[in-house]
């Protein structure tokens, strides 16, 4: 299978990378892209030697430009639109952050490429339109989300008229232990702190987004587009282990749950190689000596994640203005311009219902 991995020097670039590394006689890269992390990107080129690949920001794409390399090299917005079109590329991995990954999944989606969609900001922003392209030009759109991954491995137990209910899990984030973490002590809490997942490893604008939960806002705004879902039928779940990705319970009482280790490389190769399960090394769970607790979010303590789900009971314009608020406040959070609570005062001040 040949890929083309829109964010390859990012998280789940470089997992989906140690895939292919892993598994060479199933998988070719003929495209990456970057947004301005040119030395790892060069590194991935002398490794994997695509055919061709992108840099967003142009200065850096310009520099590129002036190595040696095997490949041709692209710059911004048409550049990821050009790695995601090539004519090789079967299977595109959507991984940029942010709303920049639409118009090149779209892209992708025209030159009828499997889409292995890590990009949530897409479905948030551009879900009607994106899964409407996807069903007239029949394209699959493959969850590459470990939670989205789990309901679309669940789903396969029965049809969409036995579900009664899809259980979306959260961690709840680095701060969700209200006796170590209370509200007063979150008022000055340090940038390390919010950066410091228990779980998993994920790039900043992500991790900042698992601490306000607004990550799972957007979430369950994903997943209501990406199996037709109503928000009456999603229920979030804090789940601190996050051993189990998310369950859907069916109409008969039946609840199928999908439970691996906190590891993105199992729902990439899902993703890849859907239909089939492709045997691996990674490491397995162990279900001895587990502890699983699962309790409801307090929309109190992640006021992110209230506003999130007003607006996906809204619709309409809500989801995006929501999605470009929250990159607003996080981006002005990691500069050091607000503070941690500020991020959801930044977007309730400007999100008028």
């Amino acid at each position: 299978m040949n890929l083309s991995i829109l964010g390859s020097t990012g998280s789940i670039g470089t997992q989906t990378l140690d895939i292919v590394r892993g598994f060479p006689e199933k998988f070719k890269v003929v495209g990456l892209t970057t947004n301005r992390q040119i030395n790892l990107l060069k590194k991935q080129i002398v490794e994997f030697e695509p055919e061709a690949v992108a840099v967003m920001n142009e200065a850096k794409a310009a520099e590129l430009k002036k190595e040696n390399l095997s490949c041709k090299v692209y710059s911004g917005l048409d550049g990821l639109i050009k790695i995601a079109s090539l004519e090789k590329a079967e299977t595109v991995v959507s991984a940029v952050v942010g709303e920049i990954g639409i118009k090149p999944t779209l892209a992708a989606i025209e030159h009828q490429k499997t889409i292995a969609l890590a990009n949530k900001e897409t479905l948030v922003a551009a879900g009607e339109k994106v899964m409407k392209l996807a069903k007239e030009k029949n394209v699959e759109i493959r969850p590459v989300d470990s939670e989205h991954s789990a309901i679309w491995q669940c789903l396969r137990s029965g049809k969409r008229s036995e579900i009664k209910k899809v259980c979306l899990t959260a961690s709840g984030g680095p701060f969700w232990d209200k006796a170590k973490w209370p509200l007063e002590k979150l008022k000055n809490v340090a940038k390390k702190d919010v950066l410091n997942h228990p779980n998993w490893d994920m790039g900043a604008k992500i991790t900042v987004d698992s601490a306000t939960m607004m990550n799972k806002g957007l979430e369950f705004i994903e997943a209501m587009h990406l199996f037709d879902l109503s928000s009456e039928e999603i229920e979030i779940v804090v789940h601190p282990q996050s051993l189990v990705h998310s369950a859907v319970e069916f109409v008969d009482g039946s609840i199928i749950a999908q439970v691996s280790k906190p590891d993105m490389r199992h729902a990439i190769l899902y993703a890849l190689t859907y239909p089939e399960r492709q045997a691996n090394d990674f490491a397995p769970l162990n279900l001895f000596n587990q502890t699983l607790e699962f309790v409801k979010p307090d929309l109190e303590r992640y006021p992110c994640l209230k506003l999130a789900l007003e607006c996906a009971k809204k619709g309409g314009e809500f989801p995006a203005k929501l999605n470009r608020l929250n990159e607003e406040a996080v981006a002005k959070f990691l500069n050091d311009e607000i503070t941690f609570l500020e991020i959801s005062e930044y977007i309730q001040n400007k999100l008028v219902f």
